[in-house]
């Protein structure tokens, strides 16, 4: 990551899982950021305060490891869209998918926790006319998405959480 405020990596939905070591700087002038106490500290303030500091819209979303079934929280940003929540897999614009994704993929009920709320949810991935209009709604409200898009070919996955 090149110079970007560390809470919006996890604002933006970079994958923070706690098993994930801090990755070193690729390229100069990289920033190495220790993601797993950066997503520590946001899920502590968001838990003591009901949402994290900044004020953006952000959720807690805990999906279980593909592989170990081991309970992962992630702090992410949100669109709010009708009843449902929709977040966006961009992993900072990385050229693989966040494991907080594939997690819920392989097993799409997860446990989220916004406005103040605690609640199981069903996982749906959007796709066609429907993500993009998504993504652009979310992109316009937070262009940091769009500029992570931009470092990639990989199209940003966009998730659906509604109540189960």
């Amino acid at each position: 990551m090149t110079g970007d405020d560390p809470k919006m990596l996890a604002d933006l939905g970079v994958d923070v899982q706690t098993d994930q070591p801090p990755r070193s700087p690729s390229r100069p002038g990289e920033l190495m950021i220790d993601l797993q106490a950066m997503n520590e500290h946001v899920i502590a303030e968001f838990r003591a305060n009901g949402r994290h500091g900044d004020g953006l819209p952000t959720l807690l979303l805990t999906t279980a490891g593909a592989r170990t079934g081991r309970r992962h929280v992630t702090p992410m940003l949100f669109l709010a869209d009708d009843d449902r929540y929709v977040v966006f897999a961009a992993n900072g614009g990385a050229p693989a998918h966040p494991d907080w994704y594939r997690n819920l993929i392989a097993e799409p009920s997860v446990d989220v926790e916004a406005d103040g709320e605690s609640f199981t949810a069903h996982a749906i991935e959007v796709t066609g006319a429907a993500r993009d209009r998504l993504f652009a709604k979310q992109a316009k409200a937070f262009p940091r998405l769009a500029e992570h898009q931009a470092k990639t070919s990989r199209p940003f996955p966009v998730i659906a959480l509604s109540r189960v």
